[in-house]
């Protein structure tokens, strides 16, 4: 299993796809709970036209939470050791919910790296009632179980018919998630999350093209937020109708779709 060994001496796990010459590089950043299985059908997808670099941020998956407060400069400087130890000069970036942030963050401190962004399921501000959602998570973590956090999450984190059309695999998505989450780095990140600045506060006109998807059915996020995110970059916009917070997983087909045309017109 590949692993770069960061100037703090924390592991971070990472997976390449797609390998060869000639073809534009895409980085897949994780949104909580997430690891880099989460992106396998996308890449699998994608690997004819792309290479593709997958990895799991501090605190995820088979990654070291490390000894730092984690951070988004933290998180960005990950990234952009990762990029520098596999010698890639650009790539397209493609991150979701927490992952978006990521990307910003890189784009804030190395945006010559980035050739496009396309941002899932973020906006500028938070809204109470996503607030509040969050830090449930947390406190059920902290009084009760891994397994209890993501029973509680799954109908903030799936839009509606997602859950209903797989009501049968509810158990076996929950004990999926719950093997690939460690307690203790979970409760680390939704801590960190918690008091990161509002994202109103640190955005800027993004140098390059980018594309910011969103679920109509996702209560984390807000149209109006989206919007604004987009507008505030310089990016364009695009809501999907019946889709909730995890687009990738909730509209696999549809999200490569915008995406590699995105990422391939010229």
């Amino acid at each position: 299993m590949p692993y770069l060994k960061t100037i703090d001496d924390c592991n971070i796990y990472y997976e390449l796809a797609g390998q060869g010459a000639g073809k534009p590089t895409i980085t897949f950043i994780n949104g909580t709970l997430q690891t880099t299985v989460n992106w396998k059908p996308v890449v699998k997808a994608m690997a004819a036209n792309f290479k593709m670099v997958m990895y799991d941020g501090r605190g995820q998956g088979a990654s070291d939470l490390g000894d730092k407060p984690l951070s988004m400069d933290l998180h960005a400087s990950d990234l952009k050791q990762l990029l520098a130890e596999l010698n890639i000069q650009q790539t397209a970036v493609v991150g979701i919910s927490h992952g978006a942030r990521i990307a910003l963050a890189l784009a804030a401190n190395a945006p010559d790296l980035i050739s496009r962004m396309v941002l899932c399921s973020i906006s500028t501000r938070a809204t109470f009632r996503a607030k509040m959602i969050v830090r449930s998570w947390y406190e059920i973590l902290q009084r009760h179980s891994l397994d209890a956090m993501v029973w509680a999450a799954l109908p903030h984190v799936f839009g509606r018919t997602f859950l209903r059309e797989n009501e049968k695999h509810l158990e076996r998505i929950v004990k999926t998630i719950v093997r690939r989450n460690h307690t203790e780095s979970l409760r680390v990140h939704l801590a960190a999350l918690q008091n990161y600045p509002p994202l109103r506060n640190v955005l800027g006109n993004l140098p390059f093209l980018s594309l910011l998807l969103t679920g109509e059915d996702d209560p984390l996020v807000t149209r109006e937020g989206a919007e604004e995110t987009a507008s505030i970059c310089g990016g364009r916009h695009m809501e999907l109708e019946g889709i909730g917070h995890s687009i990738p997983a909730e509209a696999p087909r549809r999200f490569i779709r915008l995406i590699g045309d995105f990422l391939s017109d010229g």
